[in-house]
């Protein structure tokens, strides 16, 4: 599976724009990706419905991620809570072989990816599903996982219930991406050192 060089603009949603300069700001500071205790995004309270936390253990030949809790917006999208379960298995044999090269590749790049696909909802409406995904280590290896899901539908309303699972068509991958370059946070409104200014 091909994933895109991207950089922080890729990421359409406000939202997860503001939960990946967060972590760019720490990744910042030695260029490593910070652990999930120190990361503290503004008002994640708010966007805790579409978060999904796993952590991951990388003993394996393949990575194992279990969901430690899943946002209100995947249980709907999948039908029915994944906590406490691994996420291939959750997925599914139909599912799992589209989405989880995406977790694979965030790990092994240790880098978040951004990803969209669209998919029918029960009734035939196309939903963009945006995934971002940002890595986190307590000790060299990426050790957890925070998934950001967001679901958009230019008709305006759509079906979320049993998204993922309710349409004979597979999810169709639109945008797959690693975010590798400008891993840095400007702040709105600065001016980059080096930039110089001229008025006439």
């Amino acid at each position: 599976m091909d994933f895109a060089s991207a950089d922080p603009s890729i990421v359409k949603s406000i939202k997860q724009r503001d939960l990946l300069n967060t972590w760019l700001r720490l990744f910042a500071r030695d260029r490593s990706i910070p652990s999930l205790e120190e990361y503290r995004p503004e008002r994640i309270e708010d966007e805790l419905p579409d978060l999904v936390f796993y952590t991951v253990d990388t003993s394996a030949q393949l990575p194992r991620l279990t969901i430690q809790s899943d946002g209100t917006r995947m249980s709907s999208a999948y039908g029915h809570s994944g906590k406490g379960r691994y996420l291939d298995e959750y997925l599914g044999a139909r599912l799992a072989p589209i989405v989880m090269p995406v977790y694979y590749e965030s790990i092994a790049r240790r880098l978040p990816a951004y990803t969209i696909a669209n998919i029918d909802d029960i009734y035939g409406r196309i939903v963009a599903y945006e995934r971002l995904l940002l890595p986190f280590s307590d000790s060299g290896n990426v050790s957890h996982i925070i998934a950001s899901l967001k679901t958009i539908c230019e008709d305006g309303g759509f079906e979320i219930k049993n998204l993922m699972r309710g349409s004979d068509k597979l999810p169709a991958p639109i945008v797959r991406t690693i975010i590798d370059r400008d891993l840095y946070h400007r702040a709105p409104g600065r001016i980059p050192s080096g930039d110089v200014l001229e008025f006439g």
